[in-house]
């Protein structure tokens, strides 16, 4: 009230009467003495701030971070102007997608590569987050030109779109299919046909809920049949239950029985289409291969088919039946992608015990997470990766669902992949159950039917079960006979010469055996003799177990 009643006046006054020295003191001295007075922590006039994720990228910024760097020859074309070393930028520094892109040639012997091995130094030298920071090759150009990306915001705490199949929409396998998103945020496609998938990381980075994915675009094509095999045994694939065709979750014994009864069914399905694709004329098959018409002919029996196996170390070191379940998956990813017969495995251990080479070597798409060094790095992304620069360790443990993907495209690339958690996989599932029902595709676990027992029948564990202990030779038509009454499906109409074929490659022949008839008179037949049939079960055995 004061101010207000005679601070004009006083204000007037002072402006018509105050003399010259009282103003110079009211802007210089009034000044001086506050600087002179100012705290250390609370200065009068504080250093200017930018915030680094609305910071425009410029030039000598992207200069100053690959001078950080600490490449002698990037170095050096910096200080003497870069024109002279081949080093320039190519276009003008440009707004792309929610950050900055910067495209320029590298000095003469200097790789994108080389950049990329020291993403993180770059990062200081620009003053960002290393999440922020992104060079990469340019696949349409030479091995010099880097594109530099530098985002507003780490990926990891970048928005993403929605997965695109969330709601609606359904997937032809054949054909790309978007699962996730790049730096820029903008869609990535992958073609799981013709293809074996390999996924790996450390624990708790999104491993599961990548092949959960992958499963759930399986599952959106009507033709094909799933199975889904969880050893972590928590039920993470639960949701596909519905529309699985074979589906386990769990490691125990009985679990592991069902994955290989489900595997010998493969096996058998393997050696079927193989004789399909041969017999059928070049001009419907010209590539010997599935093709999407030959898939949609149903009478054919082509359909698309996946296999997931989540913590896939677990069955490959059972003692029992290990070495039989990586002899068939090993098969399968050789034979079975151009047979229409796709398999993913996932581990968070890659090695080469849980991840055999066999498998690791011949995997077309390969997803690597967050690992902690370059052994498990290069098993899962490929030899010498982790050298190209390539590096899964440079994730944080923030980075959950961005991995490194091999295999779609000429160079490896960073993706963010789509997240679907549990509640909305199942709404993803009832839609994908009634698009099966349309089409007529409900099987197997999804009726309330297991696999098939005979399935890839044993023939040397059958014959051990139908010769007696105190036999010492059978003939090969009365084996035929007990065969074909142990397993119906598998051995009725066999013969002696079926018997003698089949232990062949075994190296088991049949020789006279003397025996008696149901007369009860002395003849000599042929027939092997079980401890031919003892030696080879003990042969395959010992090369198991050395596998």
């Amino acid at each position: 009230l004061v101010a207000a009643v005679f601070g004009l006046g006083f204000t007037l006054w002072l402006h018509v009467m105050a003399p010259a020295f009282l103003y110079a003191f009211a802007v210089g001295g009034v000044l001086l003495l506050g600087a002179a007075g100012q705290q250390p922590d609370s200065p009068v006039i504080g250093p200017a701030v930018l915030k680094t994720e609305v910071q425009k990228l410029t030039g000598s910024i992207v200069l100053r971070g690959l001078d950080a760097i600490g490449n002698a020859k990037l170095s050096a074309a910096i200080k003497k102007g870069g024109d002279m070393n081949g080093m320039r930028f190519t276009s003008e520094i440009t707004r792309d997608g929610p950050g900055y892109r910067a495209d320029l040639d590298l000095p003469y012997g200097v790789t994108p590569e080389d950049i990329m091995e020291d993403r993180k130094r770059l990062a200081s030298g620009l003053r960002r987050k290393v999440g922020c920071v992104w060079p990469a090759p340019d696949p349409t150009e030479h091995d010099g030109r880097l594109v530099l990306w530098v985002g507003d915001k780490p990926m990891n705490e970048t928005t993403k779109p929605a997965w695109p199949l969330l709601k609606d929409g359904q997937v032809d396998l054949f054909r790309p299919v978007v699962f996730g998103n790049d730096q820029r945020m903008r869609d990535v496609s992958v073609t799981l046909m013709f293809a074996a998938v390999v996924v790996g990381s450390i624990p708790r980075m999104g491993k599961t809920f990548l092949m959960r994915l992958f499963l759930l675009i399986a599952a959106l094509d009507p033709r094909a049949e799933v199975h889904a095999f969880d050893f972590k045994g928590t039920g993470d694939f639960g949701a596909l239950e519905p529309v699985c065709h074979r589906y386990r979750a769990g490691e125990e014994d009985p679990d592991i029985e069902y994955v290989l009864d489900t595997l010998r069914e493969l096996k058998d399905e393997l050696r079927r289409r193989a004789k399909v694709i041969k017999s059928l004329p070049r001009s419907r098959c010209p590539e010997s291969k599935v093709t999407p018409a030959l898939a949609g002919d149903r009478s054919l029996g082509l359909h698309p088919i996946v296999v997931g196996f989540d913590e896939c170390q677990v069955p490959f070191e059972h003692n029992e039946y290990g070495a039989e379940i990586e002899a068939i998956c090993t098969d399968l990813v050789k034979r079975g992608p151009a047979l229409g017969i796709v398999t993913l495995f996932g581990t968070q251990r890659p090695d080469a015990k849980s991840l055999p080479t066999g498998i690791s070597a011949n995997a077309v798409l390969r997803f690597c997470l967050k690992v902690m060094g370059q052994p498990a790095n290069d098993m899962v992304l490929g030899t010498s990766m982790y050298k190209a620069g390539y590096r899964a360790t440079m994730f944080s443990r923030s980075d959950r669902g961005i991995c490194w993907m091999a295999g779609e495209g000429d160079d490896p690339r960073i993706v963010a992949s789509s997240f679907v958690d549990a509640p909305a996989a199942e709404k993803v599932v009832a839609r994908a159950r009634k698009l099966r029902e349309e089409y007529g595709n409900i099987t197997g676990h999804a009726l309330g039917k297991g696999p098939d027992k005979t399935a890839g029948a044993d023939i040397l564990t059958d014959l051990a079960d139908v010769i007696a202990d105190d036999e010492t030779g059978v003939w090969c038509e009365r084996l035929a006979a007990r065969l074909a009454e142990l397993r119906p499906d598998t051995y009725t109409g066999w013969k002696a010469e079926n018997v003698t074929t089949a232990l062949k490659p075994h190296g088991i022949k049949a020789g006279q055996i003397w025996g008696q008839t149901d007369e009860g008179e002395g003849k000599n037949r042929r027939g092997i003799k079980r401890a031919d049939l003892t030696a080879a079960l003990t042969q395959r055995n010992q090369k198991n177990a050395a596998a």
